[in-house]
């Protein structure tokens, strides 16, 4: 017993849950926590210290850097303000429409670009137009997080369970579209419905903010003109460098980085003053995390728990693809999504040949990539991508969103969003499995 209870793997586990215990009861700041837990796994080696900078996706990493230098130089020159009160004029002041357009645009930006650039691009706008009308501001921000996971959830570039999942089959594009895009906008249609419900009440605007919205001149927002040309030149080269992220090989992280650097030397922006304006405390936070999630990784808790999935199913396929979304979804509420579809895409690779045997289509490959390869996948993308919106820390985006409103005097709390986040991640995954075996059962 004591030797189990020593074993790395429950160590590993052990500490991830007391980290995890810390943050989610706010007990201690989550970057201290995550650090503190980063820390303590390497110090008992419980991973090899090499190993655990190497899990730090500095992707993430350069995509939030050059996107907080970018958004804080863009901020100087009075843009946002400009578009803020342009936006909430069009819709007359209308809080409800306003919330259910950002909404819409975050789910289609977070599927053509990827969730957290999205989140960056937007939140600071929201904010501004929250503060216009006088409404509450976290309620919101939550809401685009989720927004944002469920768009990225519908094609390959969307979310990075997805990218790992398109790198490591032969699903295209045009797969992911046409599979898992359907779905996502079903889901996206009947949770903007619930949240239009639920949310009707807190989005009543006072007369008085209206009027105040309506009488102002937006062009008076804009402090510097010539800025604004030159940013937003750089901005629209750095937009295009996302969308051609894919055909040009380079990651949206280097294109942020090296765009923000750019913007730096156009702008005339002091080097020092715009890494002050960096969230240091965001950026510690993913690498104590990813550094941790390393170690559970390293000590195989992921592959161990498929296997165990893998084993109770019993060779049922409908019950092996069922059991992957839900089993995905609440490991990805819980920790990283990237190390779990990291360690299920082997589990399922050897999967296939022996349910191809089972139901005697060995001998015809197209059946079974039809039948059986690409159901087991669409199941793990679902899970993990919808399994984001269980907890603050389920998803990238959640994480930053919850920074931008810490920054902004919008505090997300880690129950504020599992209130809202879990149950809208139990009703997409739900819509998931009767998708899943209407299509293809």
């Amino acid at each position: 017993m004591l030797s189990l209870l020593a074993s790395p793997m429950i160590l590993s586990l052990g500490i991830f849950l007391f980290v995890y215990a810390l943050i989610a009861f706010d007990i201690v700041d989550k970057t201290a926590a995550a650090l503190l837990g980063a820390g303590a796994v390497i110090l008992l080696h419980l991973v090899p210290y090499h190993e655990a900078v190497k899990s730090v996706d500095l992707n993430v990493i350069f995509l939030l850097i050059g996107m907080m230098i970018v958004m804080s130089i863009l901020a100087e020159t009075g843009f946002l303000e400009w578009l803020a009160i342009a936006i909430a004029q069009r819709a007359q002041g209308n809080a409800k429409v306003i919330v259910v357009q950002f909404l819409l645009v975050t789910a289609f930006l977070s599927a053509v670009l990827d969730n957290v650039t999205t989140v960056i691009l937007i939140a600071p706008i929201t904010i501004l137009i929250t503060q216009l009308l006088e409404l509450r501001t976290a309620p919101i921000l939550v809401m685009l997080a989720i927004f944002s996971n469920i768009g990225g959830t519908g094609t390959l570039i969307g979310d990075p369970p997805n990218i790992i999942i398109g790198s490591a089959t032969t699903l295209s594009f045009n797969d992911f579209l046409f599979n898992l895009g359907p779905v996502v906008l079903v889901m996206t249609l009947f949770c903007l419905a619930l949240v239009r419900f639920r949310m009707g009440a807190s989005l009543e605007t006072k007369e008085e903010a209206r009027r105040r919205v309506m009488m102002a001149q937006p062009e008076l927002a804009i402090l510097d003109p010539v800025l604004l040309k030159k940013c937003g030149a750089v901005l629209g080269l750095i937009l295009l460098g996302f969308f051609t992220s894919r055909l040009t090989g380079f990651e949206p992280g280097i294109v942020a980085l090296a765009g923000s650097v750019v913007m730096m030397i156009v702008c005339k922006v002091d080097i020092h003053t715009a890494l002050h304006k960096v969230e240091w405390a965001t950026i510690l936070f993913f690498i104590g995390l990813f550094m941790l999630i390393s170690a559970l990784e390293h000590n195989k808790l992921f592959e161990k728990s498929g296997e165990m999935l893998i084993h109770a199913t019993q060779g049922n396929l409908l019950l092996t693809v069922m059991v992957i979304l839900w089993a995905s979804a609440i490991a990805s509420a819980i920790v990283d999504n990237i190390p779990l579809v990291i360690a299920m895409i082997p589990l399922i690779k050897t999967m296939i040949p022996v349910f191809a045997t089972q139901m005697g289509l060995a001998d015809s490959p197209d059946q079974v990539h039809t039948v059986i390869e690409a159901p087991l996948y669409w199941a793990l993308a679902l899970g993990a991508c919808l399994g984001g919106n269980g907890t603050l820390i389920g998803a990238s985006a959640n994480v930053v969103i919850a920074q931008i409103g810490m920054r902004n005097n919008a505090n997300i709390t880690f129950m504020e969003f599992t209130k809202a986040g879990f149950p809208l991640m139990i009703i997409t995954v739900l819509i998931s499995s009767v998708y899943m075996y209407l299509r293809y059962f």
